[in-house]
């Protein structure tokens, strides 16, 4: 599941690249991802990686009551988890349609094709049974799911190592792995999913598609089968019609995948086991390429300590011999020192070009300052001779000084006559009024 879904142009993209018998990566059309099995240091853990599809598969057991249907079979137990970690698109604490498919089909690939026996977990009839719980984690997803879930769970489960038990009357002592060696679990095959995707309505097919041609394809057929070419388990979606020689060449082609992985698988697990026997290291760390920065390691490298006074002697006589070194230091001019070969210090010429721009800056200082008692002697004179004929009101903002002038006594005069004109004029008819009331009287 991608966070934002392709393009238009994109979708076009891929599917001309695939009419073509091109695809993105440069695989051809029937061609698998490369397959890496790594081991932890416990049984049963295990981390299959198919191309950059990463899938962390653990095994463990415990004793509990049988089904009362089935009293002398062991339980089975699968659970595959699609967390955010391995795309933006899963959410977690849902169960999502495609979670419910994988795990049905997981279930039919490992349980129902009876590659375990069941029988051999029975520890008491009808009371204690082994329980082996498989779970699936998919860490990253680059398509292909249900190939590298099947991959991991098979190869976790050969990869196992139960308790020995013993039983005495109604005891049931289980012991330690330091007391008895595990004891592996009885599989009779390892069935292997391989998915086929269809575009075009079956036109074209290609094995192990990508997570980006399996958001174009228009149908998946998974086929699970082992070594043997026994068909465990067939599954089609996507609501597309195949036909009969479709299915039969799907067939023979993943016998072939299938009979590549279960030799691939084999192999890693008798390296495993080998390393674990000699005592060597072993484990996802151990796994890494030393190449890479994050292990932190580096080869080590045989110094050879013979002779090695010798050798620091030739390599002295060989090399040039140091030049002449000055005991003391050279005094040029006072504020300046040198010792050996080296440009002169400039202490003192730094002194004298400061001493004359202290003197520039003071001479400038002082020429302001004579400026600033002419302009003051002007301005006072100026306000003497303005003393005598006019006031003058100074404002006391730290500002500009603004002056500001009273009117003379002309204007005055006129302004008074004015107002007394338009008093005059407002009173007679007032009086007229007062005479007509006594008229009336």
């Amino acid at each position: 599941m991608r966070a934002t879904p392709l393009s238009n142009c994109e979708r076009r993209f891929i599917l001309r690249a695939i009419e073509e018998r091109k695809r993105l990566d440069g695989r051809q059309c029937y061609d698998y991802r490369n397959v890496r099995i790594s081991f932890g240091a416990d049984r049963g853990c295990c981390i299959v990686e198919l191309g950059k599809t990463r899938v962390l598969a653990q095994v463990s057991c415990e004793l509990v009551p049988p089904k009362p249907n089935r009293p002398t079979e062991g339980i089975l137990f699968f659970n595959l988890e699609l967390s955010p970690m391995a795309a933006p698109g899963f959410e977690p604490g849902r169960q999502s349609e495609l979670l419910v498919k994988l795990n049905r089909l997981i279930e039919r690939c490992l349980r129902n094709s009876k590659c375990i026996d069941t029988e051999s977990l029975c520890v008491v009839a009808g009371e204690k049974v082994w329980q082996i719980r498989l779970d699936l984690h998919l860490l990253n997803h680059d398509g292909n799911i249900i190939d590298a879930a099947s991959i991991a769970g098979i190869v976790a489960l050969c990869h196992f190592r139960r308790p020995d038990v013993s039983v005495q009357g109604e005891e049931v002592t289980v012991y330690t792995p330091e007391e008895r060696d595990p004891v592996p679990l009885s599989i009779h095959h390892m069935p292997i999913c391989v998915s086929f995707a269809f575009f075009q309505q079956g036109t074209y097919l290609l094995v192990d598609p990508s997570e980006r041609e399996e958001c174009v394809m228009d149908g998946l057929l998974v086929i699970a089968m082992n070594k043997h070419r026994e068909i465990c388990t067939i599954q089609s979606s996507g609501g597309i019609m195949l036909v009969k020689d479709q299915v039969l060449r799907c067939s023979k082609i993943t016998a072939v995948k299938v009979a590549e992985i279960t030799e691939l698988i084999q192999k890693a697990l008798e390296n495993d086991q080998k390393v674990r026997k000699e005592g060597g290291k072993f484990g996802f760390a151990e796994s890494i390429p030393n190449q890479k920065i994050t292990t932190f390691k580096m080869e080590s490298t045989a110094v050879d300590t013979n002779n090695v006074e010798e050798q620091a002697e030739e390599i002295i006589t060989k090399a040039d011999p140091p030049s002449e070194v000055f005991t003391k230091p050279i005094l040029h001019t006072p504020g300046t020192a040198q010792i050996g070969e080296g440009i002169e210090n400039s202490w003192g010429d730094l002194e004298e070009s400061e001493r004359e721009e202290a003197v520039e800056e003071e001479g400038e200082c002082e020429a302001a300052a004579l400026e600033c008692q002419n302009m003051e002697t002007e301005d006072t004179g100026t306000m003497r001779e303005m003393k005598n004929d006019e006031p003058i009101v100074l404002s006391d903002s730290e500002e500009e000084e603004v002056v500001i002038l009273e009117p003379e006594e002309l204007p005055k005069k006129t302004r008074t006559q004015t107002s007394l004109k338009q008093e005059n004029t407002s009173k007679k008819p007032f009086n007229k009024r007062r005479k007509k009331k006594r008229a009336v009287y």
